[in-house]
């Protein structure tokens, strides 16, 4: 049957291959179309495809702008949940011995490897296995797997990749001789308390130190909270003198910070943080590792359920590559470009 690409529903399958007006091949015979295929569609400003026939009694597709879970969520969530608890593990040897064991580090941290390489929506990922509870953990976990991400966003090796995905994993590590009475205070930190906590940094290094002689995760521990712009902390280096990872794990340590409930901070809406992060590529974080973060992370958002502003809510069907926050959105039978319509702005992305 032959269709309009704004009537398409997701779960609909290509009958036949479709290409664009130039002749380039767009998609193939037998594709599943779900946000992302349709949003190429859109791309390729291409108006009629055909597909199979619905039939009448198929159930309705499980998809997450339904608000339902993804099918890998069973399998990767006790995973990730193994992966905190190690990292609680890590965190009371650390406290207790001053040490860690790198064979610990490799058996909590590599399963998240091999099981997420494959899972690219990251902003799912993250919202649907991020819970309230042990934030200390949980954020050294996905500071963990966003720097392996990003890493090979900037096109690392899968071997480096994974070395500086640890590095983020341990980032933290020196929070374990931090009271958790100053960690968890739930009102604003005296200046004496926010000293204590830029220890932290001294400290991981010192402990990653010692357990493994210089290394990478002992350069990141230290230099994590350094900025650009030199008014990072605990030395106050500019971004020459950070070593490039520091400046990729810096970049996914101020993002899961702020998509993350904290007992002082409520979590910040998705697009908000990255707005966030590209007014800080411009003082604070490296321009090139956080663009290049904000272009893979974008496309995450096509499928996901927004609010506007003037309170209509829709599906973002496509995003631009330049304008990374104006996506082109579907609400209920029109089309909303807020590359055009310059006075709209998202509210609010949901699951």
């Amino acid at each position: 049957m032959r269709i309009h690409v704004t009537e398409l529903k997701a779960g609909d399958k290509l009958s036949h291959d479709t290409f664009n007006s130039y002749g380039l091949h767009v998609l193939s015979k037998g594709t599943d179309l779900f946000a992302r295929e349709i949003s190429k569609l859109f791309q390729h400003q291409i108006d009629y495809v055909d597909i199979d026939a619905r039939p009448s009694e198929e159930p309705a597709i499980r998809t997450i702008e339904s608000g339902l879970s993804p099918k890998w969520l069973p399998t990767v969530e006790p995973i990730y949940q193994d992966a905190v608890s190690g990292c609680e593990q890590l965190f009371m040897e650390a406290f207790q011995n001053g040490k860690i064991v790198e064979d610990d580090v490799v058996h909590t941290f590599q399963p998240l490897v091999d099981n997420f390489r494959m899972e690219r929506d990251v902003v799912s990922m993250l919202l649907l296995l991020n819970t309230k509870d042990d934030y200390t953990y949980q954020h050294s976990v996905q500071v963990g797997m966003l720097a392996y991400f990003l890493a090979s966003w900037l096109d690392y090796s899968e071997e480096e990749a994974v070395k500086i995905g640890q590095a983020g994993f341990l980032h933290d590590i020196g929070k374990c001789q931090i009271q958790e009475a100053i960690l968890n205070k739930p009102d604003k930190l005296s200046t004496d308390e926010f000293e204590t906590i830029k220890k932290h940094t001294i400290f991981g290094h010192r402990i990653i130190t010692d357990s493994f002689g210089a290394s990478l995760a002992a350069t990141v521990a230290l230099e994590h909270h350094e900025r650009i712009d030199g008014t990072g902390y605990p030395n106050r280096i500019a971004g020459s003198d950070m070593h490039p990872v520091s400046k990729i794990v810096a970049v996914a340590d101020v993002y899961s910070a702020m998509i993350s409930s904290r007992v002082y901070q409520k979590k910040r809406d998705l697009l908000f943080v990255l707005k966030e992060l590209y007014r800080m590529s411009f003082s604070e974080l490296d321009p090139e590792t956080t663009h290049t973060f904000i272009r893979h992370m974008i496309p995450n958002f096509i499928g996901k359920q927004v609010e506007l502003e003037t309170g209509e809510t829709g599906t973002i069907i496509m995003t631009h590559s330049s304008e990374f926050f104006r996506p082109l959105i579907r609400v209920e039978e029109r089309f909303i470009d807020l590359t055009v319509e310059r006075s709209l702005e998202v509210k609010h992305v949901f699951m």
